[in-house]
């Protein structure tokens, strides 16, 4: 039986030459260009992990596949707080 009174320590490694920041960056432009709306793609790929949320332009979709999506909702996380001031 698990002891539920400790809390979990949970970390993620991301690759500092392809980061998830500049992943999202990247993938949020190519999204942007091909006139749909990058919020929305991203998070039905984060949902749900189906890569055709991406497009494939400037190989958006196989960059977004190499970064695993609670690193991707991690940094999202990040920035938000960053920007808010928490």
């Amino acid at each position: 039986m698990r002891d539920l009174g400790n809390t979990q320590y949970f970390k993620v490694q991301t690759e500092p030459e392809t980061g998830a920041k500049v992943i999202l960056s990247t993938v949020y432009e190519a999204l942007t260009e091909k006139g749909y709306n990058p919020v929305s793609q991203i998070v039905g790929y984060i949902m749900s992990g189906d890569p055709t949320y991406i497009t494939s332009h400037n190989n958006a979709r196989g960059l977004i596949m190499r970064v695993e999506r609670d690193e991707l909702v991690e940094e999202l996380l990040k920035e938000y707080i960053r920007i808010n001031q928490w």
